[in-house]
């Protein structure tokens, strides 16, 4: 079963992405800000992150560094952020972000982004270490 890090300081954005989540098959750790994120990443070794940009105490920016600076097992990143910025998209993808989505999206295309991002191949040509969630298997 694929885990999932969902770091999200919104309440209410947290708890219908979990519930989403958790709906299509996904196996969650939650965290509200980056910092607790971050030992979120170290404890449970997910294969994806889902990272909001603008938090209190460590952003997804930070965040996305820190990944990009592990060396084995790095987890796939979603960032997802209300920002209409483009230097700020521009910036995450140089740090390695593999998606990019603006609130507020639909919960079908951030599924199906879940997908597309787990299957993308890694550096190496492998794809995401597990597979989809239960309820996505064949």
């Amino acid at each position: 079963m694929t885990k999932i890090v969902l770091i999200e300081d919104d309440r209410e954005i947290s708890n219908t992405l979990q519930r989403v989540l958790e709906g299509a098959g996904y196996t969650l750790a939650v965290a509200s800000n980056g910092v607790d994120g971050r030992k979120q990443i170290d404890s449970t070794e997910p294969e994806l992150v889902i990272t909001d940009m603008m938090m209190p105490r460590m952003g997804g920016f930070p965040v996305l560094e820190y990944i990009r600076e592990m060396k084995k097992n790095a987890p796939k990143v979603i960032m997802v952020t209300a920002n209409e910025g483009g230097r700020h998209k521009a910036y995450a993808e140089m740090l390695g972000a593999d998606a990019y989505l603006r609130k507020p999206f639909a919960m079908d295309v951030l599924l199906e982004t879940i997908v597309q991002v787990l299957e993308k191949p890694a550096p190496g040509g492998r794809t995401a270490r597990a597979g989809r969630g239960a309820s996505r298997r064949s």
